[in-house]
Order: C-alpha cells, then structure tokens, then sequence
C-alpha cells in the first residue's frame, strides 16, 4: 500500500520539486496551497503523513494542524517552514507536531525524518513485525508470511492489519476504517467488517482487539 502524504506549501515551485522527489521515493503525494484546500484534502483522503508550512493563505499551518488535533485527527505532521524562534517551534510541538525541519532543507534531510517517523509509527525500525506464533507481517508490502511462507489473505484484511499496527491503542471510529478499507466507489459493509477484524484476532490476539459498542475498535499493545 502506498504512503500518501499531504503537502501544504503555497509556493509552487517547491510544493513541484517535493512532490517530484517524493514521488521517485515510492510516495503519493496530495499538493495542497492553502490552508482551507488542506482541510478538504484531510477529511476526504487517507493521509499517512503531513508536511506542513506555515505561512499559507487563508489558514495558517498553526492553525490547521490545531483544528486537526482538536478533532482527534492524530496523522503525523512534520512542519517545513522558515520561522527560526524558540517559540515558534515551541508552539509547533504545543500543538501537536511530531517535527519540525526549518528552510532551506536538503530533500534527504525531509526524506530522513519522514522514514524515521513513519517508522516510529509502527514501533519498530524493521519492515516485517513479528505478529508471534511464527506469523510475520510486511508493513511495506501488506504481506503476511508464517514460517517464510506466505499466508493468503484478503486485501481489506490485509489493510485493516496494516491500520491496527499503524494506531496501537488508540481508538479507530468506524468512519476512519472504512475510509481505509473501502473504496470511493464501493458501499463500505459493516458485516464484512466484522469478518476482517475476526480474522485480525486472529492474528494479533482476539482479547487484543477490542470492540467499543456502536464506535469501532482498539488494538491493544503493551
């Protein structure tokens, strides 16, 4: 499965040369040019990732990101942004950024401190997460594997592994993991859910997946 990352940089030439370099890394990245075009992009699309200026038209990277948090919205967020003081950076972390990378930046640089959040994300610095009983899950290329050899499964099973790893113990809505499972043009099924997740216990554990009635679900990780 592909890393989406949204990109708010108002200034075009920039936003073209990040989403190039990201692009040729493997990423998909959504461009945003304002504040308010990032907010739709957030609410309609998976986004795995975050990059964030500041100074943008219409709403500030501040103040979106702020909004974002207000509303449980927990996605990694790296702010790119020329504002150099204590307290703009202490306020970026106040309000819930995970880094901050000031410009100019060389693009390995960016590229480094997306990889090691998104690796931070997982818990692990390996690409394949040791699921016990000999089962081993590929973050990177959704693949479940029991003693080197691969399981099949199905591919919403598959994404619904990747999204439970990606948030232990943090609640997932129903709403967030249809928006993950499900297609635009595909009528997201709650028994087919059911199923998934059922299979998900298999996995990790059935008393570590727990069902908050009429809300969604908890992977629970120590």
């Amino acid at each position: 499965m592909t890393t989406t990352i949204l990109l708010l940089e108002d200034d075009q030439q920039l936003s073209d040369t990040v989403k190039q370099f990201l692009t040729y890394q493997g990423y998909e990245v959504l461009c945003a040019y304002d504040g308010l075009q990032a907010q739709d992009l957030a609410y309609e699309r998976h986004i795995d990732m975050m990059l964030l200026d500041v100074k943008v038209p219409h709403q500030n990277g501040f103040d979106f990101l702020k909004n974002l948090r207000d509303n449980n919205v927990q996605t990694p967020a790296i702010f790119i942004t020329s504002l150099n003081s204590v307290d703009d950076v202490t306020r970026g972390f106040d309000i819930g950024c995970d880094d901050y990378i000031r410009k100019p930046f060389a693009l390995k640089e960016l590229l480094v401190r997306i990889e090691g959040l998104l690796k931070r994300r997982f818990g692990t610095h390996e690409e394949k997460i040791n699921l016990g009983d000999g089962y081993f899950f590929d973050i990177k290329e959704n693949i479940l594997t029991k003693d080197n050899q691969r399981v099949a499964i199905k591919n919403k099973e598959s994404k619904l592994l990747t999204l439970f790893l990606e948030y232990p113990n943090e609640l997932l809505t129903y709403d967030k993991i249809f928006e993950r499972l499900w297609d635009y043009d595909e009528e997201p099924s709650a028994g087919s859910l059911r199923s998934y997740v059922n299979t998900a216990r298999s996995f990790l554990g059935k008393e570590n997946i727990e069902t908050i009635k009429n809300v969604g679900y908890r992977f629970v990780k120590e």
